[in-house]
């Protein structure tokens, strides 16, 4: 497969954001740590990313915890979707619920939605040991997708209203969860669990996209701009899910692109030109083809293959690739040798195989 070329993408840093310095290839420090690690093992730098999960799939696995990528920029968390256990990766990795100031969901399926409830539901409020949610927290995701995906026979639920957005999503947990909201806010004087809950559906450019159209060419689109963080969005193409996005994070220090779930994309490439990092999903499909090839095929049009994602990181130009969001995320499946050589394939690059509480630094350490 060849890509269209990202130089004409129309995305530049702004001037805060040239002249960072850089070390090493693809201006990145690489820290490989423990289950229990914190972000220390990328010590001193002013922004990193934080793999706090990085298991693909809802079914429990050995020795990965679901997807949850963190990008810190002085002490401030972004966090790209919660997969199951995320909450409990995140808090692992040795980060504070008060660092919290954005949370970005690329898509609606659940081993990316699972904990984005459970992350402000189990953590606002009164104080607990990784502290605590107490201003609201923006949080940004698909919307609905109009039609639902059909199959001969196939049940649907909630026919009437069958593909609900992150709103929707949010709104349907607080009311199923009154129950223990109401006696913790009358025993413990909770405060509103909506003071800390402010969902945004991210609104698309006017591209034709649609549930048939899932990621026409595009340009990235501006997400959220805090100051300290510009946040950009593309669609990628994740059969049958529409929307499905990946997001770019713009930072003094450098760039920082997380794919979410997404076939060889021309618009991910598109998005993650010259980004200092690409965190990108990946699947081994030697694995699937052995054990279930009906399964690999499906994979092979919804997902990355390992010995492929290098080609897209090569023509997106970054020099550093982390393999996050692996299937299968069992340690002992697939060992981290076999991830990186099958991803160094076309690219020369530098390749992180993510394991949970890894960190990276982005641009230099600070002073």
């Amino acid at each position: 497969m060849t890509f269209e070329s990202a130089s004409h993408s129309g995305l530049t840093r702004r001037s805060m954001l040239t002249g960072a310095a850089v070390i090493g290839a693809g201006g990145v420090a690489l820290g490989s740590a423990p289950a229990a690690a914190t972000p220390l093992t990328a010590r001193g730098y002013r922004t990193r990313v934080v793999l706090a999960g990085t298991a693909g799939g809802p079914p429990p696995q050995d020795g990965r915890l679901g997807i949850c990528t963190v990008v810190l920029v002085e002490e401030r968390a972004y966090l790209v979707d919660l997969g199951p256990g995320a909450v409990t990766a995140y808090a692992r990795a040795g980060l504070a619920m008060e660092q919290i100031q954005s949370v970005f969901v690329t898509h609606l399926h659940s081993d990316h939605l699972a904990e984005v409830y459970n992350l402000f539901w189990l953590n606002y409020g009164a104080p607990g040991a990784r502290g605590s949610v107490t201003r609201p927290v923006g949080i940004y995701g698909p919307g609905p997708a109009g039609s639902a995906p059909q199959a001969p026979g196939a049940p649907v639920q909630q026919p009437d209203a069958p593909t609900p957005g992150l709103t929707d999503f949010l709104r349907a947990s607080v009311a199923a969860t009154a129950y223990d909201l109401n006696t913790r806010m009358a025993e413990s004087r909770k405060p509103d669990i909506w003071n800390v809950l402010d969902p945004h559906d991210i609104d698309l450019p006017d591209i034709g996209a649609s549930a048939a159209n899932r990621a026409p060419e595009m340009e990235p689109f501006e997400v959220m701009d805090d100051g300290f963080v510009r946040v950009t969005a593309i669609l990628v193409d994740h059969p049958p899910v529409f929307p499905s996005f990946a997001y770019r994070f713009d930072t003094a220090d450098g760039s920082v692109v997380i794919s979410g779930d997404t076939a060889p994309s021309g618009n991910l490439v598109r998005l993650a030109e010259g980004a200092d990092l690409l965190v990108h999903e990946v699947y081994d499909h030697p694995y699937f083809a052995a054990i279930n090839p009906r399964l690999a095929e499906t994979f092979s049009r919804t997902h990355t293959a390992s010995d492929r994602v290098g080609e897209v990181a090569t023509a997106a130009g970054v020099r550093t690739l982390a393999l996050s969001h692996l299937v299968p995320a069992g340690i002992r499946d697939v060992p981290d040798h076999v991830w990186k050589r099958q991803a160094r394939k076309g690219f020369d690059g530098t390749v992180l195989v993510g394991r949970d509480g890894d960190a990276i630094g982005i641009g230099r350490r600070a002073n």
